[in-house]
């Protein structure tokens, strides 16, 4: 997440992942089958946030449009290669992917913008806010050093952990810890899923922590979290991966479409490419499917049974 912000992993999160169901052939980003023309094929990323965006616009699909949609999990940069190949027709949440940008935007020109979800993401380091008003200095990150001992685990040995989610994750974060040359060690909890169940367990306890982490995240209104200020983010900071020594930008989150189906998909096509929210109500749909346990679909249904007048704004005019 960043210049390439964060790559979601092709793992099951464990905290309300939607149906799945296998992807159509790749044509032009129509399927011949469920439907035909009338299917709509979605990937769904392995975070709450982004598919709070899938069950939402899967509802109004289906619902108010009549179109069958099918979904897949997948990492983001497989996402990119199917999005090109129209094995999916549409990504709702991107977090910026340069490569992938130049290769399939402007190069192949298989794939285009579907335009700002309306949700801005950011990436950090935090830490939990009671270790932040115990240490204020921890919050710079030129003072973590200093608490690298409070930070270890059994995993992370002599050094302090930096907590990160799924491995399939693209961090900077080690090439940060070395260019910055802090005491730290990278420890991947696996999933999303296990990582907020460590930090959860963490803050039951008031244990100090260290992690990656990101907003908008429905888990913040949970554990109060204080960023750690690291070296100020200017562009092209990032652009070397080893080089890195630098924040993570504020990313207004992108919608992609395959370039067939955003010329020919019709209805779905431009209801997609009118699909915007806030950062409030995307939250707000990701807390009834990971903190009140809801399925995708239920929380979608009640969150469009009591929000007809965003919505309806949504629909292709007739």
């Amino acid at each position: 997440m960043r210049t390439a912000i964060r790559t979601a992993t092709a793992l099951v999160s464990a905290v309300g992942v939607l149906s799945l169901t296998a992807c159509g052939a790749a044509d032009t980003g129509k399927s011949n089958d469920v439907g035909g023309d009338k299917t709509v094929k979605l990937t769904v990323p392995s975070w709450v946030g982004a598919q709070a965006n899938v069950a939402v616009a899967k509802h109004i699909l289906e619902k108010e449009l009549g179109y069958k949609v099918k979904t897949q999990q997948m990492g983001e940069v497989l996402a990119w290669d199917a999005l090109s190949k129209g094995d999916i027709d549409a990504v709702l949440e991107d977090w910026g992917h340069p490569k992938e940008e130049k290769q399939y935007l402007e190069t192949k020109q298989s794939v285009v913008k579907g335009g700002d979800l309306g949700v801005t993401g950011h990436i950090g380091w935090y830490v939990p806010k009671y270790f932040a008003d115990k240490h204020p200095d921890a919050t710079d990150w030129k003072n973590l050093n200093k608490y690298a001992e409070e930070f270890k685990t059994a995993e992370s040995g002599d050094k302090g952990e930096l907590l990160e989610g799924s491995p399939d994750y693209v961090t900077n974060d080690d090439a940060i810890i070395k260019n910055l040359k802090l005491d730290l060690k990278t420890n991947y909890a696996g999933s999303e899923a296990a990582q907020i169940t460590a930090m959860k367990k963490y803050a039951k306890a008031k244990k100090p922590f260290l992690t990656y982490w990101w907003t908008p995240q429905w888990l913040n209104a949970e554990i109060d979290m204080v960023e750690v200020k690291l070296p100020e983010y200017k562009e092209g900071c990032d652009a070397d991966p080893k080089k890195v020594a630098c924040a993570y930008p504020h990313t207004p989150l992108q919608k992609y479409l395959n370039a067939d189906f955003a010329k020919k998909g019709g209805e779905a096509a431009q209801f997609l490419k009118n699909f915007k929210w806030t950062t409030d109500q995307q939250n707000e749909v990701a807390l009834m499917i990971a903190d009140e346990k809801m399925s995708p679909e239920a929380a979608a249904e009640k969150w469009v049974k009591e929000n007809e007048a965003t919505w309806k704004a949504w629909l292709p005019k007739k």
